[in-house]
């Protein structure tokens, strides 16, 4: 059995390859029940189990532990281990680094959405958040579009600015902002990742023809949008049934009778689709809304492209 550490993972996850493989694996039949979901403290802390599999293939279960109060502390809030195990013979092939293929993988499939979505000639990325997903969002982005502007936007500037120290030492150029109107008047592409359960994502501040990424929220008591900023978007997700369940932003705003379950008008598998791809953006002036709340089937992609590379990131095939 291999252990792989975050280090190995993200060497073996580039992004153009990360994202080229979900856009392929998500045409595959995956096999991924619902997420089991365990307080054992009878708290906000929380572990959530997520399994899929390909029959014949590989089988994946990813354990993730929630423990928000970890913040006051100096620990993570939250941290994850996967198992990679044959489905031919039960053997297990790899413990993998949990946090880091989830981080990887959820920037993979964000950049993927907006490259469906997203207007082809966007340039100006505005990343919404300061958390572990803000620099993998950025990196996941930049390997599908040619980024002139990066902008890292808190309501801290100082945390804001630590981001941006991070990405120039990886050679990224952005610029940190603390005021959101501001920020989202020069986006081409907006991408949410905080735990926010406050809305703060008005409709108004959004212009045309902006694509909005709303990754963070994946709890129906959280939400980073406005309800209403729903209304009259174009909006797609992850994966329609976890966004039904878990979508904060959109159960609530069909709660309020906002929009239609049909309003969502297709899955990435269906974006990405070879043969039938589904209809994304349809004018320039459109506001496309991806909904992201994560599924097992990214996970079980992923780590098969890390059992796949060599250590050092190349394709053992």
């Amino acid at each position: 059995m291999q252990f792989i550490d975050a280090a190995e993972t993200a060497r073996r996850l580039p992004y153009p390859a990360l994202i080229a493989a979900l856009a392929r694996g998500l045409q595959q039949p995956i096999v991924s029940p619902a997420r089991s979901h365990f307080q054992p403290n009878s708290d906000a802390s929380a572990v959530l189990v997520m399994s899929a599999w390909q029959p014949g293939g590989l089988f994946g279960c990813k354990i993730v532990s929630i423990w928000p109060g970890n913040n006051a502390i100096g620990k993570p809030a939250v941290s994850a281990a996967y198992v990679a195990m044959s489905c031919e013979d039960g053997s297990v092939l790899a413990l993998i680094d949990g946090t880091e293929l989830t981080l990887r993988r959820t920037a993979a499939a964000a950049a993927l959405a907006a490259h469906k979505l997203a207007r082809p000639a966007s340039q100006r990325l505005v990343v919404l958040g300061c958390g572990a997903l803000a620099l993998p969002m950025v990196e996941a982005h930049r390997a599908v579009f040619a980024l002139s502007d990066v902008v890292i936007w808190g309501r801290q500037l100082a945390k804001a600015q630590a981001v941006v120290d991070t990405l120039a030492r990886a050679g990224i150029a952005a610029r940190a902002e603390s005021d959101l109107q501001r920020a989202l008047a020069e986006a081409d592409i907006a991408v949410a990742v905080t735990t926010a359960t406050q809305a703060f994502i008005p409709p108004a501040w959004v212009r045309p023809g902006t694509h909005l990424g709303l990754v963070g929220a994946f709890t129906l008591e959280m939400a980073e949008a406005e309800p209403a900023l729903l209304v009259g978007a174009r909006l797609f997700a992850d994966n329609r049934e976890a966004v039904l369940q878990k979508g904060g932003e959109v159960l609530q705003a069909l709660q309020r009778g906002l929009i239609l379950e049909s309003d969502i008008r297709a899955e990435l598998a269906e974006l990405v689709d070879a043969a039938r791809p589904a209809a994304g953006r349809l004018t320039d002036s459109d506001v496309t809304v991806f909904k992201s709340v994560g599924f097992a089937a990214l996970d079980l992609i992923a780590a098969d492209l890390v059992l796949q590379r060599a250590p050092d990131g190349s394709d053992k095939s």
